[in-house]
């Protein structure tokens, strides 16, 4: 018998005490109510243990996994193909479970009457794996694809649709609530973009999805390891934000039109001409409309563009109401004005207009380092206005030297001296340094990073840790130089110290710079790759950049104020000293202010080159295939790159185009690929390009003894040479190339590979490792390397080797065979018998002799010809 814990509730309804799907319409307090009171080995004694039968009906009879399924869960299983046979399916002594592959067939109908209860074989084979007991519920339950998922519907019209999708929702382990409650609704199937249920789910966060999203969930029903709840499978299913609306838009440029169609019908939204009657929407530009064309009709939304961009952002549809374009002529501006007219007399108006007209150029241009005061006035007030009239109107320059200055008994006249208005000008354009680093952080990073965003986070941690890296550091050194500088301004004596200020925060800008200036154009590609990659992104920079705080500005062009602050300082720095007196202790501490600048500046620019490099030797890795690993080196830079084509056999074919890469202390030979394979994809779905460069060699620049600079004549045309003894070789090498590159000068090439030799092996003599030589005494030649029999000889000697190591038996390692040949075919005059000496080595070597392979064939010769070492041509070069 199996041991399974039935209860029995009255006379015709049982329940597992393990149930772990419970029908939706009984209350959750039901089962506290059952077993309340109640411990296991009370049960026993008051409730009847009832058997759990499983009755395979039809085609679940011949599933083997689902019988193994049982046998796991110590379940016994009756099959047949007539359920009429059971009855209804209640006995007091046996709970009766039946399993049905097909939910459509008439025997789920009949037992579907008679209030059975019915599984499919994925609901059984998920309770083996998970080790649980067979789930009850009141209705059919064909797997768990919906498991613990709460789901509710708004925008149907037809009631029949909802009903099939219902049972899908049942069938699959979901359930279904009729009001749209936060806490426990976890998706919301949505029909339309509007109605309350919907304004819910966009404001709480809650995933609103589309019906094909339960058909589509429903094809995936006998995957036991599939669920519907997925974030990457019911991404596909997102009820896009302008489904079901008809836009149209008003005061854009041609271009930005377009981008605002295209962007419509991708978020599933149509687009019409303005003015058309089946427009649901009208998007106004509102900086430049300032009148419709015609009067809009009671049931079109009239919306700013903030509404488009804002829809796109949250991947909803915005509400209307917030974003609600008003007509400067509207009633209520009307009734404002008319009030206003009635209260003020006319030449009041004026002047007030007047001085805010006045106010709002002067906040424009300038920013005052003062603080308002509580009661401005003429006399007292220090504005920047008032200041650059006492500057430049002689008039009223003596009622400036009276003015009262709190917290200063200096006149007021030396304040207007050259050297203060310098420094006013380093204050003014501090703050508004500062006010731009203010703006980046409060309308961009800090929204990017708040959590429980509508649609979730737009970027990933990632990228918004590249795009703003230092930029919180940055900004609160420089709101500590702000305020010196303004106590400095509003105290200002001619001993001030100007430099001292700058020396204080030196050691912070050293910190706080180099980590963004150096990365800028990654920061700068990440934002262009980001805004054309994700809409949400695009909508939010749209959003944002189109704020006052911004002045037009984009995010790439607000970013690179901290690039360009820094010299801005120094220039202004310097104007201050010039205008400071030779007597003055500013003076010196000014140089020390500018040079610490400087410092800071150079300090940048070398992790700047030093970044740059690495970043140059990871895409020399990526470029060329099996590039070692070993290149990666953070003392290694990448001095120049040449394309050349081989003029020899070493250190690969003749006439092969091969890529020189020299580092500082390294020399990458590769040479290009004759076949691309495929791309990389990396798992951020990025698309790299396939390597065009093969490997060949990376030969420290220790191993180069001569180069070798081959004289121009008519069968040898920009080549050159390098002499190279590996460790592993008992001769010299001739490495022979000739420069591709038109722009490349061959002197300037040799040059600098030779200064790179010489610092690697600590030579100051870089110049004497240069020799020139003529061709015909290396063998040298360029001629015909082009022509269609030299590319017929490249292709021949191609296949033949691919021939060659097909057809090959032998596996002994290439470098054997060299030194076994070398030794054969080089007698050795040491030897008293030569020929005694060549029978043994022939007789040593006969079981290389024995194996008859093409790979065997003249091999000496090859090899000869091959690795042909310049013992006579190149010993007097070394």
């Amino acid at each position: 018998m199996a041991d399974s814990s039935i209860l029995t509730l009255g006379p015709g309804r049982s329940i597992l005490v393990d149930s772990s799907v419970y029908d939706s319409r009984i209350a959750e307090t039901s089962k506290e109510q059952y077993f309340i009171g109640l411990h296991s080995d009370e049960t026993e004694g008051v409730l009847p243990r009832v058997e759990t039968r499983v009755v395979l009906v039809g085609e679940a009879c011949k599933m083997a996994e689902l019988e193994k399924a049982l046998q796991d869960l110590n379940t016994p299983c009756i099959k047949t193909d007539n359920v009429c046979d059971f009855g209804d399916g209640e006995n007091c002594e046996f709970e009766t479970v039946f399993v049905l592959k097909d939910f459509q067939a008439p025997e789920y109908s009949f037992l579907y009457k008679n209030d059975s209860r019915i599984l499919g074989p994925p609901a059984v084979m998920h309770c083996a794996n998970k080790g649980e007991p067979l789930p009850f519920s009141s209705r059919p339950l064909y797997s768990m694809t919906m498991l613990n998922l709460s789901l509710c519907f708004t925008g149907f019209r037809k009631k029949d649709e909802v009903v099939a999708l219902v049972n899908l929702v049942h069938h699959m382990g979901g359930t279904i609530r009729k009001d749209f409650d936060s806490a426990k609704v976890t998706h919301l199937i949505a029909r339309s973009t509007h109605g309350e249920k919907y304004r819910l789910a966009v404001c709480m966060g809650t995933p609103i999805l589309t019906p094909d999203w339960i058909r589509k969930a429903w094809e995936h029903r006998d995957d036991i390891n599939f669920h519907a709840g997925n974030e990457l499978f019911r991404t596909e299913f997102k009820v896009p934000p302008f489904q079901d609306c008809v836009l149209s838009f008003l005061g854009f440029s041609e271009e930005e039109k377009n981008n605002m169609e295209e962007r419509t019908q991708k978020h599933g939204g149509r687009f019409q001409a303005v003015g058309d009657e089946r427009c649901t929407h009208l998007v106004v530009e509102e900086n430049s409309i300032k009148e419709l064309p015609f009067t809009p009709s009671k049931r079109l939304y009239v919306v700013k563009q903030e509404w488009f961009w804002g829809s796109i952002q949250m991947d909803a549809r915005a509400g209307e109401s917030m974003y609600s374009y008003e007509k400067p002529e509207s009633p209520a501006m009307k009734k404002a004005v008319s009030l206003l007219s009635l209260t003020t007399p006319n030449s009041g108006r004026k002047r007030r207009r007047l001085r805010e007209t006045l106010a709002q150029l002067t906040k424009e241009t300038e920013i005052s380092p003062f603080p308002p005061r509580k009661r401005p006035s003429a006399e007292h007030s220090l504005s920047m206005g008032s200041l650059l009239d006492i500057s430049n109107t002689p008039d009223t320059k003596s009622s400036g030297e009276n003015a009262k200055i709190p917290k200063s008994s200096t006149p007021a006249l030396p304040k207007q001296s050259a050297r203060w208005q310098v420094s006013k000008e380093l204050y003014q354009t501090e703050s508004n340094y500062v006010d731009i680093l203010a703006t980046v952080l409060q309308l961009f990073k800090y929204p990017l990073e708040k959590e429980g965003q509508v649609g979730g986070p737009i970027l990933a941690q990632e990228e918004i840790k590249t795009i703003f890296g230092s930029i919180p550091d940055i900004y609160e050194v420089h709101t500590r130089i702000k305020a010196d500088l303004e106590e400095l301004v509003m105290n200002w004596s001619e001993e001030r110290s100007v430099g001292d200020i700058i020396l204080k925060y030196s050691g912070e800008l050293v910190k706080a710079y180099p980590p963004f200036v150096n990365f800028f154009e990654m920061s700068k590609e990440t934002i262009v790759r980001c805004e054309r990659q994700k809409p949400r992104f695009h909508a939010f920079l749209k959003i944002n950049q189109s704020k006052p705080e911004c002045g037009r500005q984009t995010l790439v062009e607000l970013l690179i104020r901290p690039v360009q602050r820094l010299p801005s300082v120094a220039l202004l720095l310097n104007d201050i000293k010039k205008h400071t007196s030779d007597d003055n202790p500013d003076k010196l501490t000014l140089e020390k202010a500018i040079e610490s600048l400087k410092e800071v500046m150079t300090h940048i620019n070398e992790d700047k080159r030093k970044t740059e490099g690495q970043k140059q030797i990871f895409d020399v890795v990526y470029e060329v295939d099996g590039c070692p690993a070993n290149l990666l080196s953070s003392h290694r830079s990448l001095v120049h790159r040449v394309e050349t084509i081989a003029l020899g056999d070493k250190p690969c074919d003749r006439g092969e185009h091969v890529t020189l890469f020299l580092f500082n202390d390294c020399l990458e030979i590769a040479r290009k690929r004759h076949k691309v394979i495929t791309n990389f994809r990396s798992p951020l779905g990025q698309t790299r390009p396939p390597a065009q460069l093969k490997h060949i060699t990376l030969m420290p620049l220790s191993q180069i003894r001569r180069v070798l600079d081959i004289q121009d004549t008519e069968e040898c045309q920009n080549a050159f040479a390098l002499v190279v003894r590996p460790p592993t070789e008992q001769e010299n090498l001739l490495f022979s190339f000739q420069l591709t590159a038109e722009d490349t000068l061959k002197t300037t090439w040799l040059r600098t590979l030779c200064r790179q030799v010489a610092n690697t092996i600590c030579r100051a003599d870089a110049e004497d490792l240069i020799q020139s030589t003529d061709p015909d005494s290396v063998q040298v030649s360029t001629k015909d390397m082009d022509s269609t029999l030299s590319r017929a000889s490249r292709a021949i000697k191609k296949t033949s080797k691919k021939v060659t190591r097909a057809f090959s038996f032998t596996k002994t390692p290439k470098r054997v065979l060299q030194r076994a040949f070398m030794a054969n075919g080089t007698p050795d005059e040491r030897s008293p018998c030569p020929d005694a000496d060549r029978m043994s080595r022939m007789s040593s070597s006969s079981t290389l002799a024995t194996v008859h392979s093409p790979s065997m064939i003249n091999l000496s010769s090859a090899f000869e010809r091959k690795y042909h070492t310049f013992s006579r041509s190149t010993t007097h070069l070394i």
